[in-house]
């Protein structure tokens, strides 16, 4: 369960390496699920802005400690080339350049690299399937350096959340200190 302020509840923090998320939308609001599709499926990657904006204002509302490095959740190769960008990348990067009026926060894009071709988690539809689609599908960077940082990962939609979960185990099993992730909306599986 995930608190108001963004925190993992107690009893869930001995299930999950993530620390907290926070959720800046509903997905059944028409704009934003109109918009995720835009920047998705029809390559419109300018929409980095105005949802990076909706990532700031509502993170500056939370009581989340301030990352030390900000990462997104890496795409598989070819499906970097298949979409010309990776849209959890680009809002990391305005997260980060945003954040802080008069500092920008680390940004690196290169901490987690996805090893392999998953099948994409929206397809498929029950908790236990999507989390063995994803597992083993990443692995940290030889030159990543978060030993003791307070990490925040960067996704555009969590359904069961098994991606951020197993991105936060490798960051933790890294030496993170702290692992939180934000989220455009969170899509509800039927």
């Amino acid at each position: 369960m995930i608190t108001p302020d963004g925190q993992t509840c107690l009893a869930c923090k001995k299930k999950s390496s993530l620390d907290g998320m926070v959720v800046a939308a509903s997905y059944s609001q028409f704009q934003i699920s109109k918009a995720v599709h835009l920047f998705k499926y029809r390559f419109v990657d300018d929409l980095h802005v105005p949802l990076g904006n909706l990532f700031v204002n509502v993170l500056r509302k939370t009581e989340l400690p301030l990352p030390n490095i900000i990462t997104p959740v890496p795409l598989h190769k070819r499906r970097l080339r298949w979409r010309g960008f990776n849209q959890s990348a680009l809002l990391a990067k305005h997260l980060a350049d945003n954040l802080l009026p008069q500092n920008k926060i680390s940004f690196d894009e290169n901490i987690l690299i996805r090893n392999r071709y998953t099948s994409p988690q929206m397809k498929i539809k029950d908790h236990i399937s999507r989390k063995q689609n994803i597992a083993g599908a990443f692995s940290l960077s030889p030159n990543a350096e978060i030993k003791n940082k307070t990490v925040l990962l960067v996704d555009d939609i969590a359904t069961t959340g098994s991606t951020l979960f197993e991105c936060a185990k490798i960051l933790k099993e890294a030496g993170a200190s702290e692992v939180f992730a934000i989220v455009i909306a969170r899509q509800e599986t039927k």
